[in-house]
């Protein structure tokens, strides 16, 4: 579409306005039929129209076009039409591939071609809904449970059926605590959707998601088939138990099935970090461990590199937002320099992203060293990769690889890509991939590489935990539109249909 004179850009953003508020209700009646609309991995759904006008400008920054709702509306409009079986749609990607090359067809016959195979199908999944249990209820088991409450689509998902925490000396004050701290959140903002406390059940009905808390100091003592919970994944937030002896206190409780641990597993348990080494989950795992946030934020940008450009050596350095581990005030603490006042200093401490890179992408082993900088903000942290690769290399190369990455690659939902040269911390708060590049900030010099990777280490990678959790429990959904899938980030068992984490 051509863009209007300066006369006419009001019209113009009258008339965007007035197609996005017309595009709610389709997302809406798409998602409750588990077809789940994207726009270039942005999720639409529960959106604003103001927000869904944000994405599609987000997009033709990113991908450099003039695609807007007039194109996509349409688009839309015919994916409505349509007798769809389960399934994630990019309607950015449609509409982007139309644009290149509609090939002489009318978008009815070209989303048609696209959408042939899910057409007139209701069997595109195979999965039941799965039962979770979020064991703990800090800064990840909460941001989780907002997660599963707004993937609950049809109800064919993740399913949240229980938190678990420690005794109270009083459950209903503990339950109405848990609902407010959910409720409201000082970095992350209000939940999105109602919250109703029922004491009497003792449980919350988020969204209409009944969420029981149960109280106990030892999983093992838990019988969660009393509540009607079968075959449940436990995600553990709470990091009290970090090795298999640990973690298979849970399944010892009647009805869990699964174990994901969110932070990174010790001895022989398998660290996942979504889209990068996905392929190493099998269906037998019934730990895993989801890696730690800053893991989840160098991997998949190193893999991507060091299988395109050969990476020599490298070190990282991570400058992260303070945790509740560390004290307000300075006082006694088991780690080194961690004691003093979280808010009042630069704090120097050790990573273990490093130290499990070898374990997770093997052909790294031994070529990476870190350490981190703890700073006075509460969220937002940003990965520093020095990095020596085989060959000479530009800015201008580096940066048009890493951002069609993140636009056309398996990893587009851990990959971001930021063009901005203003953008701070706060900017990334409620960013939904692992790590985000900025793009105005690399360097190159020859063969050294220097990327600057921020992160949202609390929301991003709990998105990524969620990913984890799903790929556990078998919920896949069919992409659409359909793109060839390669090395570790392919699932075999959907092909030639991409799957969706």
């Amino acid at each position: 579409m051509a863009k209007p004179g300066l006369d006419g850009v009001f019209a113009d953003f009258k008339e965007r306005e007035a197609l996005a508020e017309a595009m709610i209700p389709m997302i809406g009646g798409l998602y409750r039929r588990n077809v789940v609309i994207y726009i270039h991995g942005v999720p639409l759904y529960n959106q604003s129209v103001i927000d869904l006008m944000k994405a599609h400008r987000f997009v033709r920054q990113i991908e450099q076009n003039e695609m807007s709702e007039f194109e996509t509306h349409p688009m839309l409009e015919v994916l409505c039409r349509l007798d769809l079986g389960p399934a994630h749609i990019d309607i950015g990607k449609l509409t982007s591939n139309y644009m290149d090359d509609d090939q002489g067809l009318s978008v009815q016959a070209y989303v048609e071609r696209e959408c042939v195979a899910i057409l007139g199908r209701h069997d595109t999944v195979s999965h039941e809904p799965r039962d979770v249990v979020v064991y703990g209820f800090g800064r990840i088991g909460r941001l989780v449970t907002r997660l599963l409450v707004e993937k609950a689509a049809g109800g064919q998902n993740l399913v949240q059926r229980a938190v678990v925490l420690r005794p109270p000396k009083n459950p209903v004050e503990d339950l109405n605590k848990r609902a407010s701290l959910l409720r409201r959140d000082s970095v992350h903002g209000s939940f999105n959707g109602t919250i109703r406390v029922d004491e009497e059940n003792h449980v919350l009905i988020c969204n209409g998601n009944v969420i029981r808390f149960i109280y106990a100091t030892d999983p093992a003592d838990i019988d969660y088939t009393q509540y009607g919970i079968k075959k449940a994944l436990v995600i553990d937030s709470t990091g009290v138990w970090r090795d298999r002896e640990g973690l298979e206190r849970h399944l010892s409780s009647k009805g869990v099935a699964k174990v994901l641990l969110t932070t990174a597993g010790k001895g022989d348990i398998k660290n996942i970090v979504s889209g990068a080494n996905s392929d190493l989950l099998e269906e037998e795992d019934s730990i895993v461990a989801a890696a730690s946030c800053t893991t989840n934020a160098i991997v998949p940008v190193l893999k991507c590199i060091n299988d395109h450009f050969g990476i020599v050596r490298g070190h990282m350095e991570t400058v992260h937002a303070y945790t509740d581990d560390q004290n307000l005030h300075d006082n006694t603490h088991s780690k080194e320099r961690r004691g003093r006042s979280a808010a009042l200093n630069m704090v120097l401490t050790e990573t273990n992203a490093t130290k499990s890179i070898g374990k997770l992408l093997p052909e790294l082993d031994g070529k990476l060293t870190g350490n981190s900088i703890r700073v006075p903000v509460p969220n937002v942290s940003m990965a520093i990769l020095n990095l020596t690769i085989e060959r000479d290399t530009t800015v201008e190369e580096v940066n048009e690889f890493l951002r069609d990455v993140s636009l056309n690659s398996a990893m587009s939902r851990q990959i971001d890509y930021t063009v901005s040269s203003e953008v701070v911390s706060t900017d990334f708060i409620g960013n939904r991939h692992a790590g985000i590049i900025d793009s105005h900030a690399t360097i190159v010099q020859g063969s050294q590489v220097i990327l600057y990777v921020w992160y949202d280490n609390e929301f991003g990678y709990s998105c990524q935990v969620v990913r984890v959790g799903q790929k556990m429990a078998g919920v896949r959904y069919p992409i659409i539109p359909a793109q060839p899938v390669t090395g570790e980030s392919a699932d075999k068992e959907v092909a030639p249909l991409k799957v969706a984490q």
